[in-house]
């Protein structure tokens, strides 16, 4: 009895890991279009611009007293180099205009940006 329930754990965690090896990759977030983040103007551009041009942001939050918007994509493998992907936009204290933003990556078609 004890052998059938040893070799029914290893069985499992030989499943387990031979999937874990099978998928290799996992992704948090939402992909967003990159190509707007040239269009965000300091001062101009509103929440509801930022909306329509990226969709709904996967985080809100708030940063020193500011409201926060996060886009992000991260793509994570176990068979060759992660990538990630992100646009933080902070708006001023009403929340209607971009007061500061930062865009990040390490997909290459994102270097020209």
């Amino acid at each position: 009895m004890q052998k059938m329930m040893t070799m029914k754990i290893i069985g499992i965690m030989l499943i387990g890991f031979i999937l874990l090896i099978l998928t290799g990759c996992t992704t948090v977030g939402r992909d967003f279009p990159v190509e707007p983040v040239a269009m965000i103007k300091i001062g101009e551009t509103t929440q509801e611009e930022i909306h329509q041009m990226f969709g709904q942001p996967w985080r809100i939050g708030v940063e020193d007293g500011q409201k926060t918007w996060t886009y992000g994509h991260y793509r994570y493998s176990a068979f060759g180099p992660d990538q990630t992907r992100d646009l933080v936009v902070r708006f001023d204290q009403q929340g209607k205009r971009v007061v500061s933003y930062s865009f990040s990556s390490t997909y290459e078609e994102d270097k020209g940006l």
